[in-house]
């Protein structure tokens, strides 16, 4: 175990898996750049080559043919775009490439190809630099979609994506590179499909997804003072999702908050709402709820996204309400000792 960043564990995952299969390739634009995609890709070109590792014009649809006829031919490449908003360009490629073409030869090629695509807000990016369309992707049948919130599960599932033979989207928050945690040394890896419990409890199941985790984690400290005992799961997998660990934690607590860093219509969360309301409508002590971001365009100015985006106040609002307790969360919770468009103390940027 070492003290690693969430970035640092990325880059750990890229140089395992290359310096394991000579098939693996890892490119993208910006990759072998100084600040080497927030810091993702430090060190490997040098290390493995600009064969191996390389940068790319700025043709997201031409790229990701590339990378996914490279899988076809043998290779397992990890194409990176800068952002998710970037990755837009290549859905075609993506769509009716990548994720068919194992059904639609009757599963005699696969298409082992990870593409890593950067969500989420930053300072003043505004309403084509921050969207969190994760739904899409999940939306398409033969993608799978993990969406890890720690340094750990960073590692972890990215080499499970490197290594299966399924086309993986593979999503990075911006607001947790550099975050830091204890992370496992060597070829470890976190099951895709699998998520996880952070913290039992008995009242409210409260299901988490990318950032949010960390959001919800201070909300389930702070409420846990209070006598409220929430299971926290981070889900780490969207598509396939952990349904039976979710219909499980339901079944104890009776209640369900879902925690989604997208916009509310058409979202995973409304999607886990729905199963659990169709599935298990008679254990269900109160209606089920979502905290999401609402269905606007992500704001730029400081003054707009103050509001716009869900913190930890928000989710104790949302469990004192389910609850009928007076519980504020802004009260519970204090004065932040950071500004609002800042995650915390441990970031220092970049945007």
């Amino acid at each position: 175990m070492a003290l690693k960043s969430y970035a640092q564990s990325i880059n750990d995952a890229l140089a395992i898996a290359l310096e394991r299969d000579p098939g693996v390739v890892c490119f993208g634009l910006g990759v072998p750049d100084p600040k080497g995609v927030f810091g993702t890709t430090l060190g490997l070109q040098e290390r493995f080559g600009s064969e191996r590792v390389f940068d790319m014009p700025t043709s997201e649809n031409a790229m990701t043919g590339i990378a996914i006829g490279a899988a076809l031919h043998g290779c397992r490449p990890v194409m990176t775009h800068q952002r998710m908003d970037f990755a837009l360009l290549s859905v075609d490629q993506l769509v009716n490439n990548a994720a068919k073409w194992h059904y639609m030869f009757g599963g005699q090629r696969s298409v082992p190809v990870t593409i890593r695509m950067i969500l989420g807000r930053g300072w003043g990016q505004g309403p084509t630099h921050s969207q969190n369309l994760q739904a899409w992707f999940a939306h398409v049948p033969g993608l799978k979609v993990v969406m890890p919130a720690n340094p750990a599960d960073a590692k972890g599932l990215l080499l499970s994506a490197i290594f299966d033979d399924d086309p993986v989207i593979y999503l990075e928050h911006r607001w947790l590179h550099q975050m830091s945690a204890e992370v496992p040394d060597g070829d470890v890896r976190t099951p895709i499909g699998s998520s996880s419990v952070l913290q039992p409890g008995d009242d409210v199941s409260v299901v988490a997804m990318s950032y949010m985790t960390v959001e919800a984690w201070h909300a389930v400290r702070a409420l846990s003072e209070c006598g409220i005992s929430c299971e926290l799961i981070d889900l780490r997998t969207i598509s396939p999702l952990d349904w039976p660990a979710i219909e499980g934690s339901v079944r104890k607590t009776g209640r369900l908050l879902v925690l989604d860093t997208a916009n509310s219509f058409g979202s995973v969360a409304g999607e886990i709402l729905a199963q659990a309301a169709e599935l298990m409508f008679g254990e269900l002590r109160c209606a089920p709820r979502r905290l999401t971001l609402p269905d606007v365009p992500t704001p730029t100015s400081a003054a707009l996204t103050e509001r716009f985006y869900r913190r930890a106040e928000d989710v104790v609002d949302a469990i004192s309400a389910m609850l009928g307790r007076e519980l504020v969360g802004r009260e519970l919770l204090g004065e932040r000792a950071t500004p609002h468009d800042v995650p915390g103390d441990w970031f220092t940027g970049p945007f």
